[in-house]
């Protein structure tokens, strides 16, 4: 039938016309809130008996002129990039020990890994930091950095777990077919397809490690949160509390949105590059949580030891 899907009936002349009005007055929604929220935040407002100019005055605004206050707010971004990278690293070394573990066919070590990552990913990322700091006495940074690794190593881990668990059970046979351990199988043939495969997913787990480096700012490590809304606000006051929260936004929406555009970049060369079907679905596209992901590569792997079988 022309028109329609194998999925669902091709909407009528009726539901066409609703769907444009609904888009229409949400639309009109959407932009009367905008609106609102701009004369909000421009209209003068009292405080302690003072006139105070709206939040788009020039008088607000002219703190960034001076040079010196762009130096630390580079400095806080520094930190925040050197707290990511680290944690990144450790992360991923970290996510292939687990794997490697957690994928393991002895049962003494598969079973005690699992317990161990699911602890690590229930606990809040915030709370792993205060213990750090305050049973190791680390520091802020590494605080911060061996919370972060630790979390999405956790993470990642169960991603790459995934992506083993979803490769054709022939990979393995093959290698092992040509005299290789199992160890130097899963090292050399299965784990770098694995990698591969689920490499968006982990490109944007690492986004959301570089956004949970503004935990930091509880624990006293001086990143970008804390170097704006807590030192540069304390020192010029209040009035520009408003302008640092906008241009610190600016700021972690930059950073994000580059991490975000090399995780979908990759997954289109990925996608391009030949793989198959199995390979689209078990990798997901990079704005798939990390969760969904993994769920949808041990379906794969389900189903192909049930065909198998």
């Amino acid at each position: 039938m022309t028109g329609s899907s194998v999925l669902f009936d091709a909407p009528g002349p009726k539901a066409r016309r609703n769907s444009l009005i609904t888009s229409i007055v949400g639309g009109a929604l959407i932009v009367a809130g905008v609106v609102w929220m701009a004369m909000t935040l421009a209209a003068p407002r009292e405080s302690g008996g003072i006139t105070l100019p709206g939040m788009f005055d020039e008088s607000r605004w002219d703190i960034f002129a001076d040079p010196e206050l762009w130096g630390f707010i580079w400095n806080g971004v520094i930190g925040t990039l050197r707290a990511a990278a680290v944690a990144a690293v450790f992360a991923l070394i970290l996510g292939v020990v687990f794997s490697l573990l957690r994928s393991s066919r002895l049962k003494w070590v598969r079973y005690p890994t699992a317990v161990v990552i699911e602890f690590f990913r229930g606990m809040p990322v915030l709370l792993m930091m205060l213990f750090i700091l305050l049973v190791f006495s680390t520091g802020s940074y590494w605080a911060v950095v061996s919370a972060l690794a630790v979390y999405n190593g956790a993470l990642i881990g169960e991603a790459l777990r995934a992506g083993l668990a979803a490769l054709p059970r022939g990979q393995r046979e093959a290698g092992l077919s040509l005299g290789m351990r199992e160890l130097q199988t899963k090292l050399l043939i299965e784990f770098p397809q694995a990698f591969r495969q689920m490499l968006p997913i982990i490109v944007a787990q690492l986004v959301v490690l570089l956004k949970d480096t503004s935990l930091g700012y509880i624990v006293g490590y001086p990143e970008l949160l804390r170097a704006t809304m807590n030192n540069l606000s304390s020192y010029y006051g209040n009035r520009y509390l408003f302008p640092l929260f906008v241009v610190t936004f600016l700021i972690y929406l930059t950073m994000n949105l580059l991490l975000s555009w090399l995780a979908r970049s990759l997954a289109r060369r990925r996608n391009s590059g030949g793989g198959g079907r199995g390979r689209r679905n078990a990798g997901g596209d990079a704005d798939v949580s990390p969760d969904q992901a993994i769920l949808v590569a041990e379906a794969s792997a389900a189903a192909r030891r049930s065909t198998s079988t």
